[in-house]
């Protein structure tokens, strides 16, 4: 069953350690993924991070509207070469975590006292 936006999204986080001498190229395949995935349908949120722990490590955030638009995001030919190219620039497999999450009704309570 497919959840639709606004009741719940999908969230994608990934990880990849590069190699001292791979890191600028993963940054750049990277930014090229993200910018492209942006595009497609049910996509929300993609970017991309450098770790300020690791300044070898690059981390994904992605949100998507439902697992039918992350279903097709996987199935995008260029999805699969930049997932390829950047497992083989890494100093290990690179890591990810899918998770289906509904929107929670907490207030912050301290733009609650903003707003007051």
């Amino acid at each position: 069953m497919l959840r639709r936006y606004p009741l719940g999204v999908v969230i994608v986080t990934g990880s990849i350690e590069a190699r001292p001498d791979t890191i600028d190229r993963i940054l750049e395949l990277g930014l090229a993924h993200v910018q492209r995935s942006r595009q497609e349908p049910g996509c929300l949120l993609h970017s991309i991070h450098r770790d300020v722990e690791n300044e070898l490590r690059v981390v994904l955030i992605e949100r998507w509207e439902d697992t039918g638009a992350l279903e097709a995001h996987f199935h995008v030919p260029e999805s699969g070469e930049f997932v390829r190219e950047a497992a083989a620039l890494a100093r290990r497999p690179p890591e990810m975590s899918i998770f289906e999450a509904k929107f929670a009704s907490i207030q912050n309570r301290a733009q609650a006292k903003r707003s007051s």
